[in-house]
């Protein structure tokens, strides 16, 4: 299985942090204490903007989870129609070759799904197989990449594009002022992102997946995720996460790449989610690797903030784009989201 091409897609709203904390600060009515501690905690990001569905100042007029939804599923199918017709291009496939579409989202709800919407607009074919994923979050967009390696196994001339829609700025929950909630709004942003995934008789190049590995960690339930209602999705995160990424990660890392007979000394690429600049700076002292070793990921981090799913695919582009690997070489791509859980791929260009 390959890697053939990554692509991202945004909406046409960027936004610098500064001028995003400033409307969020008016949108929660904030006393000056609240906003103090609003600026203080979003300065802290390492983010210098993030994209958004819609306009700064129509966020204020957002009235329930219905009127989001609804610009939810009308942003996600335009930047994903995108974000796939760019990654097919890039790969040299034509939508007719492609025999699955995995779609993973966790900012909004759609039956049909994107997926389904998308089959007409994008050509594929009447017998694609489709396979909508919710619920995963930020390790969807890893995840997503490895089940595709996984029915490719058994299809080694088949194609399969994944998809990854976040539009986390239409979750804005203005009563909710706890810390998870607070931070939230000054890290996620909104964004779309498309790989093509290749059987391993297929003409298309790119790096081949040698492996993949899921990890669960019991009793995690609460660590992140969501709280989902009539008020739509509230951010659950707890503090623990950068704790994960320091102490957990690096040995489920290590357990991963010895069952492969290799090493952290054997990775020269590192693919990794970055979550936010406590997680990205836990996974990078836990790891024993530089921050120019996850520049990709600090990048991507302060260009567009934390994508959930699609910020790994994002990461992914960048590296193909920028920092590809010489024949031979090997790469780990990595995310973590609700459960809480890993996933981990073992890359070799």
């Amino acid at each position: 299985m390959k890697i053939a091409a990554a692509a991202t897609a945004f909406p046409p709203h960027w936004y610098d942090q500064r001028t995003l904390t400033e409307a969020l600060v008016a949108i929660l009515d904030a006393d000056e204490r609240l906003a103090e501690r609003v600026r203080a905690l979003h300065a802290n990001t390492g983010i210098d903007g993030r994209y958004t569905s819609l306009p700064l100042e129509a966020y204020a007029g957002l009235r329930d989870f219905t009127q989001a939804n609804a610009h939810w599923l009308q942003t996600a199918l335009t930047i994903g129609e995108a974000a796939c017709k760019q990654a097919m291009e890039r790969a040299g496939v034509q939508p007719h070759e492609v025999d699955m579409i995995v779609f993973s989202t966790v900012t909004g709800l759609a039956s049909p799904s994107v997926d389904a919407r998308l089959m007409k607009r994008l050509g594929l074919r009447p017998d694609c197989k489709r396979m909508p994923l919710f619920g995963l979050g930020c390790v969807a967009g890893a995840v997503t990449v490895a089940r595709a390696a996984d029915f490719l196994r058994g299809n080694p001339q088949g194609v399969v594009l994944v998809l990854c829609v976040e539009l986390c700025t239409l979750t804005l929950q203005p009563q909710d002022r706890s810390v998870a909630n607070l931070i939230s709004v000054g890290l996620f942003g909104d964004g779309a992102a498309a790989a093509v995934i290749v059987g391993s008789e297929h003409r298309a190049v790119g790096p081949r997946i040698c492996a993949t590995r899921s990890v669960f960690y019991p009793d995690t339930e609460n660590v992140m995720g969501w709280d989902i209602g009539a008020h739509g999705f509230r951010i659950v995160l707890s503090a623990e996460v950068p704790n994960v990424a320091r102490e957990r990660v690096p040995i489920d890392v290590d357990a991963f790449l010895a069952s492969q007979g290799k090493s952290r000394g054997d990775i020269a690429r590192w693919i990794a989610h970055p979550g936010g600049p406590k997680v990205l700076q836990g996974l990078q002292d836990g790891l024993g690797v530089s921050r120019e070793t996850l520049r990709c990921s600090w990048e991507s981090l302060a260009r567009a903030g934390n994508l959930s799913s699609a910020s790994v695919l994002m990461i992914l582009e960048q590296t193909l784009r920028t920092n590809p690997g010489a024949p031979g070489e090997f790469g780990v791509m990595l995310a973590m989201g609700p459960g809480f859980c890993s996933e981990f791929l073992l890359l070799q260009w």
